[in-house]
C-alpha cells in the first residue's frame, strides 16, 4: 500500500517516524546516540548550521563555566539558546534502526526541513565514522494527532517503544516482566519519558509543557506508561506505528 504524507500545518503536532534503509542499525553505540540526541537539538534551527563550530563554541563556553563558579556543566539547558526552531520537540526516542518523534510545526514546511537537517547531518557523520556511502534513511512517516486520545496514545506509544530492546514481540506476546521493564524505561537515556519523571537528562532538547499538564505532571505521565504496561494497551497503536 503506498503511503501519502498529511499536510503539515504549523501549530498542529505530528509523530514522526524516521526509519533506516533496509533497517539498518544507525545507533550502534552510546556516541552515535549522543550524536543524535546532539543533532536533534542543534539542527532544530532555521538559521543555518555548522555542527563543529556549535561544537566549539559549547566546548568554550563549558570552558568558561567551569573556570569561573568551579564546577564543569553538564546538561544543553545550560548554554545560551539562540536558535531559531523549526519545530518543539515535544517527544523522541531513539529505537537501534529508527527514530520516534512528537513534533509541534513552527514555521512553514518546518518539520520537513528540520528531518532534511537531522537525517542528511546524521548521515554524514555515520558514513564517515562506519566507511560506508549512500543514503542512510529512508523518507520520513508522519500521522498528524488530531485528538485528545490519540495525543495521549502518542506519548504512551513513543515511550513504550524502547521495550523491544529488552522484550522482542512484546507487542504481540505481552510484557514477561512488567517490573524490569518499568526499571528499564525509567532509566534509559534513549528518549524523553526519564526527563518527563524529572530527571533531567536532556531537558532543554524537548518542549515538555503541554504534555506535563496533558498528562498531568511527572506522576501522570509515570501512571500513565505504567497503566500502558500492565495492560499492553494496543488501542490505535496500530496508526501510530506507521
Amino acid at each position: 500500500m503506498s503511503y501519502i504524507r498529511p499536510s503539515l500545518v504549523n501549530e498542529e503536532i505530528y509523530h514522526v517516524v524516521s526509519r533506516a534503509v533496509g533497517d539498518t542499525v544507525v545507533y550502534v553505540d552510546e556516541s552515535d546516540f549522543y550524536r543524535g540526541i546532539f543533532s536533534i537539538y542543534e539542527f532544530n534551527n532555521n538559521k543555518r548550521v555548522e555542527i563543529w563550530e556549535r561544537r566549539r563554541a559549547r566546548n568554550r563556553f563549558k570552558k568558561q563555566e567551569k573556570e569561573a563558579v568551579g564546577r564543569p556543566t553538564s546538561h544543553l539547558s545550560e548554554y545560551p539558546d539562540e536558535r531559531d526552531r523549526l519545530v518543539d520537540i515535544l517527544a523522541f526516542s531513539f529505537m537501534p534502526n529508527h527514530l520516534h518523534l512528537i513534533l509541534k510545526q513552527l514555521k512553514d514546511n518546518g518539520i520537513t526541513e528540520f528531518m532534511k537537517k537531522v537525517n542528511g547531518g546524521y548521515a554524514k557523520y555515520f558514513n564517515e565514522k562506519y566507511k560506508r556511502m549512500g543514503h542512510l534513511f529512508n523518507k520520513f512517516r508522519a500521522v498528524h494527532i488530531k485528538d485528545d486520545n490519540q495525543l495521549r496514545t502518542s506519548f504512551l506509544y513513543v515511550h513504550a517503544n524502547l521495550i523491544s530492546m529488552i522484550e522482542p514481540g512484546w507487542k504481540e506476546k505481552g510484557i514477561k516482566n512488567p517490573k524490569k521493564v518499568k526499571e528499564f524505561l525509567e532509566n534509559n537515556k534513549r528518549h524523553s519519558y526519564v526527563d518527563y519523571l524529572g530527571k533531567k537528562v536532556f531537558p532543554s532538547v524537548t518542549q515538555r509543557e503541554l504534555f506535563l499538564e496533558f498528562m498531568n505532571g511527572p506522576e501522570g505521565c509515570k501512571a500513565g506508561v505504567d497503566n500502558w504496561i500492565k495492560n499492553k494497551n494496543k488501542h490505535d497503536s496500530e496508526e501510530l506505528a506507521l
